[in-house]
């Protein structure tokens, strides 16, 4: 299983940018992919997980304090999920992990990879 995260980079205040999680050499059809963050001093808290109800349907799940400002979908190819974030603030500059779970649950995550960086400036 390999995972890779792309996307992260500089913006300023209020603006967007879409990570992206891509699989290599498997397909998610079956995983939950939970994208997670961890910004400097702190906890890694978990921002966004999609669903695989044995790749029949996926389900988007936020914590409550999202807001509506990221959104998790999974691309047309299937070996890879999107975390789009707008509206992004400077509390939001953390590292961003994407995860997967093969149970589908987005309770159980198995494997994690390297991050990409977000900073968000004001």
């Amino acid at each position: 299983v390999q995972l890779q995260a792309s996307g992260g980079g500089l913006v300023q205040s209020g603006g967007s940018l879409r990570l992206s999680c891509a699989a290599s050499g498997f397909s998610l059809d079956y995983y939950a992919i939970g994208w997670f963050r961890q910004a400097s001093g702190k906890e890694r808290e978990g921002v966004a997980c999609l669903s695989s109800d044995d790749g029949n349907a996926y389900y988007p799940y936020y914590p409550h304090h999202q807001k509506g400002r990221f959104t998790i979908a999974r691309g047309d190819a299937k070996e890879t999920v999107y975390l789009q974030m707008d509206n992004l603030k400077p509390e939001d500059t953390a590292v961003y992990y994407c995860a997967t779970d093969s149970t589908g649950t987005c309770y159980e995550y198995d494997h994690w990879e390297k991050g990409t960086q977000v900073t968000v400036s004001s």
